[in-house]
């Protein structure tokens, strides 16, 4: 599925763009917003501390690891782990000072989204079995939410932070990311649940426009590399498509 939203919250292309997809890891992306924005409206402090156990502690946590002596991390460094590197266990920790996964979905709710959902937290949110509904999302609403929080609803010095959490994660580059030309600059939230795999990516044309785009492929028939070269394809094929649309004035 795929979804291709400008900054003005236009859906400019999609396919299967209405089709549910397990999120995987890029429900962190609203849930870092989510915090950003309760911070701007005074619920907490970016700055204030969350303690943590080593039963605290997933499989896929690098940085919270990092951090397992000191047994506490602020808000704001555990919303960048979630962002830049996925930290499973800075996600989980951060997901209680909003609701829970129910309050997430009440944040999504509050910014227009009506279909994506978050019922559970890491690990087990990553199970994507067949026909379950839970910690789904589609590409139309996810790419629209992005763009509606970057773009508009959040505070600018805000928006910035998130927009420089996903520019500096590592784990597009073989993604969204790869399948861009050089003078295009990304930024990604990527999923991956060993039967999924993600993307949900800012681009930043060389002219300076700026776009959202959700890609989400499930259950793929090929291994993992050849799965994120598709996604590549996929971004690549966006690129043409926005140049001919600008050529012949569609924009």
């Amino acid at each position: 599925g795929v979804a291709l939203v400008d900054s003005k919250g236009a859906l400019l292309l999609g396919f299967n763009r209405d089709d549910r997809f397990a999120m995987c890891s890029t429900f962190k992306a609203p849930l870092a917003a989510a915090i950003l924005m309760g911070a701007d409206a005074g619920k907490f402090g970016l700055e204030g501390e969350l303690s943590f156990t080593k039963d605290d502690i997933l499989d896929y946590a690098p940085v919270v690891k990092q951090n397992k002596k000191r047994g506490r991390m602020s808000m704001a460094e555990l919303a960048q782990a979630a962002v830049e590197v996925s930290d499973n266990s800075a996600a989980n920790l951060l997901l209680p000072m909003i609701g829970g996964p129910p309050g997430l979905t009440a944040f999504v709710r509050a910014h227009g989204d009506s279909v994506t959902r978050l019922d559970r937290n890491e690990p087990t949110l990553n199970e994507n079995a067949q026909g379950d509904p839970r910690d789904t999302t589609s590409p139309a609403a996810m790419a629209a939410l992005m763009a509606r929080l970057m773009f508009r609803d959040m505070e600018p010095q805000s928006a910035g932070k998130l927009r420089g959490w996903m520019m500096a994660s590592p784990t597009g580059d073989k993604r969204v990311r790869a399948g861009l030309p050089k003078d295009w600059k990304s930024g990604s939230k990527t999923g991956t649940c060993g039967n999924a795999y993600n993307d949900v990516a800012l681009l930043i044309a060389p002219s300076g426009d700026e776009y959202l785009l959700s890609v989400y492929l499930d259950r793929p028939t090929v291994d993992a590399k050849a799965a994120e070269a598709a996604i590549a394809e996929v971004a690549a094929a966006v690129v043409d498509f926005l140049g001919r649309m600008q050529k012949t004035g569609l924009d």
